[in-house]
This record gives C-alpha cells, structure tokens and sequence, in this order.
C-alpha cells in the first residue's frame, strides 16, 4: 500500500502550507482507515456468501448491471492510471540513478529514453502468465517502498538541517489562480497515496473464513499494522521533506536530493525496483480483461500469441502516453481525484448505507454521509487543479524532450 505516490507528498505540502497540508493528511489517513474498516466488514456483510471481488460487492449493493458499470470504469481508470505513472517514475529514476552516479562527467540523456528503458523490463515481465508467478518480484517490491520512504525523509533531515539558506514556506505559486488550482491538485496527490481499497476484498478472499472466526478479524489486524506502517512512511516523508526544501522540492523527494550520493542513488534504485513490481500488479487485472474481451467477444483464440501480442501492445500503449505527457505530480493530481476518490474515499460509504441502512441522523449515518461530501468534492474538484497544472505545462514543454519535472506557477 505504500506507493510511489508517497514521494510526490512533500510536493503537496508546498501547495498546500503547513496547516491545510498536516490537516488534509491527517484527515485523509482518518477516512480511508474508516472507509477500509467498512470493505473489511462488508466482505462478509450476506451469511454464507463472500464478496471476492470490489465490483461484487457494489453489485450487491447496487444492482448487477449498475453495480458493474459503476465500480469496474473506476478501477480501470486506477491501473491504467498507475501504469502510466509508474513509467514516468521509474524514469525519472533512472535518470537521477545516471545523473548522480556520473556527477557530471557523462552526457545527459534525456527523459524519454530512460521510459524507454524501464517499460523494455516490462515487454519481458508482461508475459508472465499470473499473479502467482510475480510473487517475487512483489515481495521485493515491497520491501523497496518502505526503504526507500525511510532513505527519502532522514537524507532530508540531514540536508535540511546543513542548508546553508533557510527553506520558503510560503505557497509555491504566486498568483491566486496558481494558489487555487495548486491547492486543488495537491488534493489529488494526496488522495493518490491511499490505493488499497481497490484490492483490499481481493486479498480478505485469501484467509480462510468459518463462522466462528471470520476473516475480517485476522483482515482488519492486518489493515491496523499497514495503516501504522503507512503513517511511519507518510507523515515523515511529507514533513520532513517541506521543513528541509520548503516551496523549492521538486515533484519527486528523490529528484530533489543530491547527498550522499550513493545513498540517493541507491533509493532511487529501490524505486525502480518498486515500481517494477506495482506496474507489473496493476497491470495483471487489465491483462485479463483484455483477454477475456479479446477470446468471448471477438473470437480470439487464448495461447501465447494472444498474450504476446495484447499485452506488448498495452505496455507499449502506456509507454507511449507517459513518453508524451511525463507530468508525474500533475497526473497523480488528475489521477487521484478522478479516481481515486470514489474508490476510497466514499463508495464504500454508499454501499454502507444501503447494505446495513444506519438510521437516520445517527453516529453512522452522520459519519458516511461526511466522508461522502467529502470525497466527492475531492473527485470533482482536485481533478481540475491536476488538469489546469498539465495545460500549463503543455504550453512551455517541447514533446519528446527532456522534462525536469519542476513546477512553475
């Protein structure tokens, strides 16, 4: 759960300020926590029937037809979405892995190649058939992402507290139209960071479940140590990364560290290792629908070539779109409030009140129906901080060039 959105938080905070930015994460850990509390309980909310998957359960709450074409655009809109900025990321990456190692002493290579270079791992690793043949690859993944969230906030302390000029900490735009639509997208980068709900009912369907020991006990004990984990990554990340660089950290901590080199190379290392590994998760789902829709509507016939051919090309498909619009913070604004807020922020809070009907004016009702005020306003709102920031972006940035990922307002 801990993604590399995480990196992009001390970015938030400088468009945020130093009260809205600690308000907004501490109000977005508290909501999502609540939200995933529900996911766990509903999963078995009808006695004898489990609910594997998100879109079964928001076909029992809403209906077969309207259950499916509400929650399955979401999660779709969520993997592509992560697909295509994991390219950007492990890019980015690379390219600071190559800067800091060189110092220098090398040319610069520009931006799109190293995408290139990255999405080249995933046009071998696409062909791996399931979830279960990527379990290593996860594994190392997941160790990745927290050493790399430890590296990012204590390499920040230690060049915070030598910079020889003291950080800005006013907001990073100047205008107010920059202030808004800054404060807007840092909404969505925010919201980005909390992806779990998405395959939270997937994993509860991997713990053995009996009447008398239901598998939402042992489930929420292991949602409590990943919140806690998150919390130990996030906060530090996010308040130590704005204390070190203020309104002059770049969109990626990572990007914006120099010292010691060998260390900010190797997190960045550890990035690319992550993100490996999370485009190769976010990918299987929609390798699967491709293929499904590929065999039962157009007669295709399942084997390898399919399976070469469909899943090249949506790789490629991704490189392409990352290659073109390589806005890491602006995409994870748009991404984040466009999908990201229903997800988790206030779907599960719907399907709560019409499966278990709190009443009225009660704790509960009062609860979800201001977690959902709040999560639609994020998912109409943030979007368009996220899509103001990549029209500006556009109108300066040269295709097809080097991208130095740094905002201007």
């Amino acid at each position: 759960m801990v993604g590399a959105g995480v990196l992009t938080l001390p970015y938030a905070m400088s468009e945020l300020g130093w009260g809205v930015g600690v308000t907004v994460l501490v109000l977005s850990w508290i909501i999502t926590v609540y939200t995933l509390w529900q996911m766990v309980e509903m999963h078995e909310c009808v006695p004898g029937k489990r609910f594997d998957r998100y879109h079964e359960l928001g076909q029992h709450a809403f209906g077969e037809k309207l259950g499916l074409w509400i929650v399955v655009p979401q999660q779709l809109v969520v993997e592509v979405g992560l697909n295509i900025v994991y390219m950007i990321t492990g890019g980015q990456s690379l390219q600071k892995v190559h800067d800091v190692v060189c110092h220098g002493r090398c040319k610069r290579i520009k931006l799109p190649y190293f995408i290139m270079i990255f999405a080249s791992v995933h046009f071998v690793l696409s062909q791996l058939p399931d979830f279960h043949s990527i379990s290593s690859v996860s594994l190392a993944a997941a160790v990745m992402s927290v050493s790399y969230s430890l590296i990012a906030w204590i390499a920040s302390a230690a060049q915070g507290t030598s910079a020889e000029a003291e950080a800005d900490y006013s907001l990073r735009a100047t205008t107010t139209p920059g202030k808004v639509f800054g404060f807007l997208g840092a909404l969505g980068d925010v919201a980005f960071t909390y992806a779990g709900h998405n395959v939270v009912l997937e994993i509860q369907a991997t713990i053995p479940s009996t009447p008398g020991k239901p598998s939402k006990k042992p489930m929420w004990k292991g949602v409590v140590v990943a919140y806690v984990i998150i919390a130990a990554c996030y906060f530090p990340v996010a308040l130590v990364g704005y204390w070190a660089f203020g309104n002059g950290v770049d969109e990626n901590i990572l990007i914006t560290l120099n010292r010691p080199r060998w260390l900010i190379a190797a997190a960045n290392m550890m990035v690319v290792v992550h993100v490996v590994g999370s485009y190769q998760v976010y990918a299987m789902p929609v390798f699967d629908m491709i293929e499904t829709v590929l065999v039962k509507e157009y007669w295709f016939r399942p084997g390898f070539r399919l399976r070469l051919v469909a899943r090249t090309v949506y790789v490629a498909l991704t490189m392409f779109v990352a290659i073109t619009f390589p806005f890491f913070s602006e995409l994870l604004s748009f991404f984040g409030g466009f999908a990201y807020a229903p997800t988790s922020y206030f779907l599960p809070c719907i399907m709560w009140l019409i499966i278990y009907k709190p009443r009225r004016f009660s704790l509960s009702w009062f609860t979800n129906w201001i977690c959902i005020v709040i999560g639609v306003l994020l998912m109409v709102l943030s979007p368009i901080g996220g899509l103001r920031q990549i029209i500006l972006k556009i109108k300066t940035y040269k295709f097809y060039q080097d991208y130095p990922g740094l905002s201007h307002n």
